[in-house]
């Protein structure tokens, strides 16, 4: 077995596990008093184990690449924040012409989002291949479509009380 071969599994199985574990903590959290943010950090490392294997980081682009990484998620997340604000916003009492501006202002964040990952994307070959950065925006979407499968095939738990 070579040594790629066997890095693979091993991330593989290390990546089963992590997510595994989010499963099962998302069905019971609330009963073991699990906090959101602890949810949240096991899913981010989840994540971070999915595309090192699906990217093949080497250890050397690995210290380079989160960093920016990161970054550039951080970025995303307030966008896409900002976004979903401004969608909720919307309500039977607005004019027509606040309506307007409402989708002019979203659509200038989904231009500045469009504009970030073309600015990353450049960043991102200063650290890794060019392969490789078409391999990380799959794996995202990969992860992403992973996590919901998975949420939406989750037995629903019944609520409990509040702690």
């Amino acid at each position: 077995m070579s040594i790629v071969s066997f890095m693979f599994r091993l991330l593989s199985l290390v990546l089963l596990l992590l997510v595994v574990g989010f499963a099962a903590q998302a069905q019971d959290g609330e009963a073991r008093g699990r906090s959101k943010s602890s949810r949240l950090g096991q899913l981010e490392n989840a994540k971070i184990a999915f595309i090192t294997t699906r990217v093949s980081l080497t250890q050397d682009q690995a210290q380079k690449f989160w960093p920016l990484y990161n970054e550039f998620s951080t970025r995303r997340r307030d966008l896409n924040r900002s976004s979903r604000q401004l969608r909720r916003d919307v309500t039977n009492n607005m004019t027509d012409q606040q309506i307007r501006e409402n989708f002019n202002q979203t659509f200038t964040l989904r231009q500045q989002e469009l504009n970030l990952e073309k600015e990353y994307f450049e960043k991102f070959q200063k650290v890794i291949s060019l392969r490789q950065v078409s391999q990380l925006f799959t794996a995202e979407r990969d992860f992403t479509k992973e996590v919901i499968k998975r949420v939406a095939t989750a037995p629903v738990q019944p609520a409990t009380g509040t702690n």
